[in-house]
């Protein structure tokens, strides 16, 4: 039986307006410019309170990417946000650059975001780095609550079906990225699109943090998934959408739940940073603070989930271990990673990654085993955390300089795939590709 989860937290989020619009008064009449307590630390420490107790208490809303310029080799250029392709439940979003095209040629880069509770934007500093050097697209998956019930199921098998469809109207020179949860379905569509010998195959996949197999380095968050079995999951995780939402009566795991999660994975630093806040806005630290809300504008925009997504998406990678097993099923057909020969692969870890551990990703190396050895690259990344494999710092200054290698080097080993037999290079002639990028004499894994 499902517990009003759902219809609880909407109630609570209701009652709370009135204190929300109050705490939103207080701090304007304490930081307007004619009050002197404003001036007073007193009054500093009330205006502080009100913005704390209105942001820890509201929904927010889906982010934007707000990306209107980049640089693209010196140039600064405009950046316009299209819809290329669109289904139900995702659409692609193409960051179209002003650039003359005939002059700049850059690879094709397909990055799927997690359906993960978190929304696409969570992606910004991984797009804006590859806007550079790429013609970016990405998965912009669509909030289960705001799709009405008449529209259907959406489940894994649904989500392969789409990365294959987006590989398809972007073309066999598309190279695709995929950041933690979807490394399973792209992998698998990756196998399924080589098992039909489907011309659209992309150049290379490149799978960052992903639980490939949860079996390695097992972290909590695949240990409790793995003990409590997909029963318990089904009891106490898939709530009814309520009321006045569009998507009323279909089964989701919420966002809010998810969240909960997230955040009670690391409750001391969201406190600790929440007190920090506090102290900067009384200090007048207007910059530190804005990080913070940075930060958390994005940290706690999250989305549902269709239920029939999370329950199989959790038996199949984090219950079964299904893919490493070689037992994993796409309508009806097996996923056979061994079919997968024409698509380079390339594999990123964090070192302190608490969500998924090293070499769960590294096991995709194990589980191709029909790729050349100069088609394929792991990187471990010292010192950084999950979040840190896909954004910040030791992203921009070591990791993504590797993948653009990668890319660069599968970009010409793709074009080489379709020209005809006669004039492509023997096995032997092609020279094996380092993590980063650079040429080596002997024919052997790439390692780093």
């Amino acid at each position: 039986m499902q517990l009003p989860y759902y219809m609880w937290y909407e109630t609570a989020h209701t009652m709370l307006g009135p204190a929300r619009a109050m705490a939103d008064t207080t701090k304007w009449i304490y930081q307007n410019p004619v009050n002197p307590l404003g001036k007073t630390v007193f009054g500093r420490a009330v205006a502080a309170a009100c913005e704390l107790f209105e942001r820890s208490t509201r929904r927010y809303g889906k982010p934007a990417f707000d990306l209107p310029t980049t640089n693209v080799n010196g140039v600064r250029v405009a950046v316009n946000e299209h819809v290329v392709w669109e289904n139900t439940f995702c659409r692609v979003i193409h960051f179209d650059r002003a650039i003359d095209r005939t002059r700049v040629q850059q690879p094709k880069l397909l990055i799927v975001a997690p359906m993960s509770g978190h929304y696409a934007t969570l992606l910004r500093g991984t797009v804006e780095t590859f806007l550079q050097t790429h013609e970016v697209y990405i998965t912009d998956w669509v909030d289960a609550r705001l799709v009405p019930m008449s529209e259907g199921r959406f489940d894994l098998d649904d989500y392969v079906d789409y990365v294959m469809d987006m590989l398809r109207a972007l073309g066999p020179d598309v190279h695709v990225l995929a950041v933690c949860q979807p490394s399973v379905p792209v992998l698998a569509a990756v196998a399924r699109m080589e098992s039909e010998n489907d011309p659209c195959v992309p150049y290379s996949m490149t799978l960052m943090g992903g639980p490939i197999d949860t079996r390695k380095s097992p972290t909590e968050v695949n240990k409790v998934a793995e003990k409590r079995g997909i029963d318990w999951f089904r009891r106490h995780c898939i709530v009814k959408v309520p009321l006045p939402n569009a998507g009323f009566m279909r089964d989701v795991y919420p966002g809010f739940l998810q969240l909960s999660g997230f955040m009670a994975m690391n409750i001391d630093k969201h406190i600790s940073a929440h007190g920090d806040m506090f102290n900067h806005l009384v200090d007048g630290d207007g910059d530190s603070a804005e990080k913070h809300r940075e930060f958390y504008d994005e940290y706690m925009a999250v989305m549902d989930l269709t239920a029939e997504f999370y329950l199989q998406t959790v038996e199949t990678v984090f219950v079964k271990h299904s893919l490493p097993k070689g037992e994993m099923m796409h309508r009806g057909e097996l996923v056979d990673c061994t079919a997968v020969r024409r698509c380079a692969l390339m594999t990123v870890e964090g070192e302190r990654d608490d969500i998924s551990g090293v070499g769960q990703t590294q096991a995709a190396h194990t589980l191709c085993v029909n790729i050349p050895d100069d088609m394929r690259v792991h990187w471990v990344q010292p010192r950084v955390g999950h979040y840190g494999v896909f954004n910040g710092s030791r992203f921009r200054a070591d990791i993504a300089p590797r993948i653009c290698d990668f890319i660069a080097n599968s970009t010409m080993a793709g074009r080489r795939r379709e020209l005809p037999a006669a004039s492509t290079k023997s096995a032997s002639s092609v020279v094996p590709l380092t993590s980063t990028g650079r040429r080596t004499a002997a024919r052997k894994p790439a390692k780093d």
